[in-house]
């Protein structure tokens, strides 16, 4: 039962990281199109992007504490660009140069949601594989 509750609080660690990197594609896209203007766009960007690493952290963590050593090194290189991204300090969106970035910004979060949607998938496995062991 232990076993099924953390597959549980994984996976909505999950959703949560990927509701906040879906919320920066939108935020982008509405930059793009000309909804908002650059300073909206990069303070809701920049107000998200520390909840983001810290709930992808709390996610590596909770694998690394429950034992499952495959998720845990599956999540390892995402960690890891968070912390370099956060020590070069380029973690936050200029608002000066975000026209400039946009592409690469846009690049970026969709790499990020493709590798989240690849946890997800392995993480409902594990969760299902979890249910039907018990």
């Amino acid at each position: 039962m232990g076993d099924l509750l953390s597959w549980l609080f994984s996976f909505f660690l999950l959703v949560a990281v990927l509701g906040t990197i879906l919320y920066q594609l939108m935020c982008l896209a509405d930059l793009e199109y000309d909804y908002v203007n650059p300073y909206d766009s990069a303070s809701r960007i920049n107000r998200v992007v520390m909840p983001e690493f810290a709930l992808q952290g709390a996610l590596c963590f909770l694998h690394l504490v429950t034992g499952h050593w495959l998720m845990f090194l599956i999540c390892l290189p995402y960690l890891y660009y968070n912390i370099k991204v956060y020590t070069d300090r380029c973690h936050l969106v200029d608002v000066t140069e975000i026209f400039n970035q946009l592409p690469w910004d846009k690049r970026v979060r969709l790499y990020k949601l493709g590798y989240l949607v690849i946890l997800l998938a392995f993480s409902i496995f594990w969760m299902v594989w979890s249910i039907v062991d018990e």
